[in-house]
C-alpha cells in the first residue's frame, strides 16, 4: 500500500495514544495507518484529520513568465492608474475602449451649435450620510493609493475587431493585458495615441487631468434661474441634478463637432460596424507625476458612463427659441485593460511535485497558486494497493471494486483549508478576500452557491466558504493573520458523488460575486492566460491590483503550514 500522510504536528502524541485520551487542540499524523485525533475544537463529539496538500506557484506575468499575460478585454469594470504594492512593486493600468452610438444614422437638425461635451464615468461609491448643502455624502470604493497621476485621452487608431480571424471568425477576439492578440501579434502602442482629446478649460488653465485624483464629493449640476437679473449683476443659479462621484470632465467641443455632428448623413454614422471602423475608440493613458500614484476601478458598465454632446439647433417655428438637444456615446463596445508591471519581487513558476514554501498571490497580471488535494491523485486501475486519494475515500466510505461510493463510514462535518499570511514579506495592504476555484473545469466549488451572498456589501459576501482575512485585533488596517476557506461540500462530493479530484486555483479577489451570473447561477466567463494550455483565471483576480504572500505546504514552520483539516463524526457501535 502506498504511504498516506495525515498531518503530524506533535509526534509525541503517538506514544501517548495507547495510554491516555488525547487532549483538545492537538494535531497529529501517521504513516501507513489511519490514526485519528479526538479534537473537539468546537465540534462536539467529533474527530479530526489533517491531510497534507501540495501547493505551488504559477506566474501570470513577471520575470520568467512574460509569455503569460491574462485576457483583459470586456471586463465588467476597468482599472486605471498606478498602484505601488508594498511587496511586489508598481503596476500601471491603462485601457482603450470603443464607443457605441445611442442612435445610428442620427439627424441633428439645422444650425447645430455645441454647448458642451461632457464625459462621465462613475467611481464605485456608497452613501454615508446627508450633505449640508443637500444630497448625499459618499465614500469611494476600490481606490488604491491617494496620490495624483497624469491622465491623457487620445483617439485610438487601432481597430478592435470583434472576431478572431484565426478561428474562421467564429470565436471572439481575445485581447491580453500586455497588448497581445495572440502569441505572435501585438498592438502597436503608437497606434493608440492618435488625436489628443484633452479637456478644454481655457487657453491658460491646464487640464485637471494633468494632476488627477478621484474625489468623493458629490457632483452638483446647476443652471441659471429664470429670474430677471439687473444689468451688471450675475444671475442666480439653481441646482438641477446631483450625481454620485465620477470621473467627469468637459471635452473639446471643436473636436466632437468635426468628428460627430458634421458627419450627419455620412455612411460612417449609418451603423455600428461603420462607426467602429471610423471612430476606433478612446485610449486612457496613465503616467506618473511623482514617486507614487493611485489606481481606481471605474464602473464602465454603468448606464451613467458615457460621453454626451449637448447642443442647440434651429427652432421648428419661425421666431421660436433654439431647441436644446443631446447625443450620447456609451462605452458598451470592446474594452481592453493594459497592465505594465515593474515588480521588485520576481514571480516564477513553482514546484508541482513537492510544493512551495511560500505562495505569491498577486492580482492583475501577477501570480496565483495551484492546490492539489491528496497529491492530485484519483482512483487508479491498480487494485492491489491504494493511493493517497483512495485511502481517503475508503476511510470515509465503503466503495465497490471500482472505487465507487456505496455508503458512508464516517460523516464529514466540516473541511477547511487554512492559509497563514507571511508578515515578514507582506508590508500591509493585503487583500481582504481570496478566491478558490476548480481550475480544471473553470468554475466555483460546490460550497460557493450554498453560501450567503451579499450584492450590497461584496466584502462580506460568501464569507462562510471564502473566509475574510482575519486581522490582528480585528482592525480594518491590522496585520493579516490567515484566511480560512471552507470546502466541506467539495470534499463530500469527492466521496459521495465520485467526483474527480481536480486541481484548485487560488487567487486574490476584488469581488467574489463576479464569479457567478446573478440571474442564471452559472459561472461567468473567466479570463484566459495567453498559454498553449488555455488556463483561466477569475475576472475578480484580474481586477485586483493587490497581492499577498502565504505559507505553502513546504514551509518548515509547522504552525503555519497549510493542511486540509477535516472534522468528522464516528458512527456509534
Amino acid at each position: 500500500m502506498k504511504k498516506k500522510t495525515i498531518a503530524l504536528k506533535n509526534i509525541a502524541v503517538l506514544a501517548a495514544l495507547s495510554l491516555a485520551t488525547i487532549a483538545c487542540n492537538e494535531d497529529f499524523s501517521t504513516l501507513d495507518s489511519d490514526l485519528i485525533n479526538s479534537d473537539n475544537n468546537s465540534h462536539f463529539n467529533s474527530e479530526t484529520s489533517l491531510y497534507d496538500v501540495i501547493t505551488y506557484n504559477r506566474a501570470l506575468g513577471g520575470e520568467g513568465a512574460q509569455f503569460r499575460p491574462v485576457q483583459s478585454n470586456n471586463l465588467p469594470s476597468n482599472l486605471l492608474g498606478i498602484y505601488d504594492d508594498p511587496t511586489y512593486g508598481r503596476t500601471t493600468a491603462s485601457f482603450v475602449t470603443q464607443l457605441a452610438q445611442s442612435t445610428s444614422d442620427p439627424s441633428f437638425g439645422e444650425g447645430t451649435q455645441i454647448d458642451s461635451v461632457v464625459m462621465t464615468i462613475p467611481f464605485y461609491s456608497s452613501v454615508t450620510g446627508t450633505a449640508d448643502e443637500g444630497g448625499n455624502t459618499y465614500e469611494l470604493d476600490s481606490i488604491f493609493g491617494d496620490a495624483h497621476i497624469k491622465l491623457s485621452l487620445y483617439e485610438s487608431n487601432y481597430f478592435l475587431r470583434g472576431f478572431d480571424p484565426n478561428s474562421e471568425f467564429n470565436e471572439s477576439q481575445r485581447y491580453y493585458s500586455n497588448g497581445a492578440t495572440s502569441l505572435t501579434e501585438m498592438i502597436d502602442p503608437a497606434s493608440l495615441e492618435g488625436t489628443p482629446i484633452a479637456e478644454l478649460l481655457s487657453d491658460t488653465e491646464p487640464s485637471v487631468l494633468d494632476n488627477f485624483k478621484p474625489s468623493e464629493t458629490q457632483i452638483i449640476l446647476t443652471e441659471p434661474s429664470d429670474d430677471e437679473v439687473a444689468e451688471g449683476e450675475e444671475p442666480e443659479y439653481e441646482v438641477t441634478e446631483r450625481l454620485a462621484p465620477a470621473l467627469r470632465v468637459k471635452l473639446d467641443p471643436t473636436y466632437w463637432n468635426e468628428k460627430i455632428i458634421a458627419k450627419e448623413g455620412d455612411a460612417v454614422l449609418s451603423n455600428s460596424n461603420n462607426f467602429n471602423n471610423y471612430f476606433r475608440g478612446i485610449y486612457f493613458k496613465v503616467e506618473a507625476i511623482g514617486e507614487s500614484g493611485h489606481m481606481s476601478m471605474l464602473n464602465m458598465s454603468s448606464t451613467s458612463a458615457n460621453i454626451t454632446i449637448y447642443y442647440t439647433k434651429d427652432p421648428s417655428v419661425e421666431d421660436g427659441d433654439r431647441i436644446e438637444a443631446s447625443y450620447t456615446l456609451t462605452f458598451s463596445g470592446n474594452r481592453v485593460n493594459f497592465f505594465e508591471n515593474n515588480f521588485t519581487l520576481p514571480l516564477l513558476d513553482g514546484d508541482e511535485l513537492d510544493g512551495d514554501e511560500k505562495l505569491y498571490l498577486k492580482g492583475g497580471q501577477g501570480s496565483m497558486a495551484i492546490i492539489k488535494l491528496f497529491d492530485g491523485e484519483n482512483i487508479d486501475e491498480n487494485t492491489e494497493s491504494d493511493n493517497t486519494f483512495e485511502n481517503f475515500k475508503n476511510f470515509f466510505a465503503q466503495t465497490d471494486e471500482e472505487g465507487k461510493f456505496v455508503k458512508r463510514r464516517r460523516l464529514i462535518n466540516e473541511a477547511n483549508l487554512v492559509f497563514h499570511v507571511d508578515q515578514s514579506q507582506v508590508n500591509g495592504q493585503e487583500p481582504d478576500r481570496i478566491y478558490l476555484y476548480d481550475i480544471d473545469n473553470e468554475r466555483y466549488l460546490a460550497d460557493y452557491l450554498g453560501d450567503l451572498a451579499s450584492t450590497t456589501s461584496p466584502l462580506y459576501s460568501r464569507t462562510n466558504h471564502l473566509g475574510k482575512l482575519e486581522r490582528v485585533d480585528d482592525e480594518a488596517d491590522g496585520e493579516g493573520i490567515k484566511y480560512k476557506l471552507r470546502i466541506t461540500e467539495h470534499v463530500k462530493s469527492l466521496i459521495e458523488n465520485d467526483s474527480t479530484n481536480v486541481k484548485l486555483g487560488l487567487v486574490v479577489s476584488t469581488n467574489v460575486n463576479l464569479e457567478v451570473n446573478s440571474s442564471t447561477g452559472l459561472p461567468t466567463n473567466q479570463a484566459k492566460m495567453l498559454t498553449a494550455d488555455d488556463v483561466k483565471v477569475p475576472v475578480s483576480s484580474v481586477l485586483s491590483p493587490r497581492g499577498t504572500v502565504l505559507f505553502g505546504n513546504n514551509t518548515p514552520d509547522e504552525d503555519k503550514k497549510v493542511y486540509l483539516e477535516i472534522f468528522y463524526t464516528e458512527p456509534e457501535n
